[in-house]
């Protein structure tokens, strides 16, 4: 079993279409401060990105906020947060946020996300580190992303360790159960 102290949640900053989305980033936020497990995001406070960071805030929980200085105005940085980390880059924003984090979390999100997660599967694909990785599949956002993974497998351009490592449910407290259950193939 992982000790899980702190959860990176990837996310999107923007609502998404379906108000299933923003109460799915509320609902995390609630589970992961009702279990003690701090939040490391992105640093924003619009979009899921905000609707989590309240969530972990409104339940008395632990937050930490990583946004590289350009983006503190265009994203608009949660300045309530007691700790908002502002960096040089988003390089050193995803460094930071890997680092800081013990698990992740994909919530719905547009390119960023994705972004965020592929780096982190990539760098788990490469064994920098065991850390389990997550979807939250909200109304099953991730349905056709899983399927393109499973044809990357079949087509031999994924290790089928790694696509297996990756924890996906459609309950927050599920997931973070599975987090906290498993960890990546050595």
């Amino acid at each position: 079993m992982t000790s899980l102290k702190r959860v990176c949640v990837y996310c999107g900053s923007r609502d998404g279409s379906r108000p299933a989305y923003v109460q799915a980033a509320r609902d995390l936020g609630a589970a992961l401060a009702g279990r003690g497990i701090g939040l490391v995001y992105g640093g924003g406070r619009i979009g899921l990105m905000g609707a989590v960071a309240d969530a972990v805030l409104a339940a008395g929980g632990s937050v930490t906020g990583v946004i590289p200085r350009a983006l503190v105005s265009k994203e608009v940085a949660h300045l309530d947060l007691k700790d908002l980390r502002i960096v040089g880059s988003m390089h050193e924003r995803k460094a930071l946020m890997a680092e800081l984090s013990d698990a992740f979390i994909a919530l719905p999100g547009g390119m960023g996300t994705l972004e965020e997660l592929f780096e982190i599967l990539a760098w788990a694909q490469l064994r920098f580190h065991q850390k389990p990785c997550g979807l939250l599949n909200v109304e099953k956002f991730y349905d056709p992303l899983l399927s393109f993974l499973d044809h990357a497998v079949s087509e031999r351009f994924i290790p089928a360790r790694l696509r297996a490592s990756m924890l996906v449910e459609t309950d927050s407290l599920r997931l973070l159960d599975s987090l906290a259950n498993g960890q990546l193939s050595k």
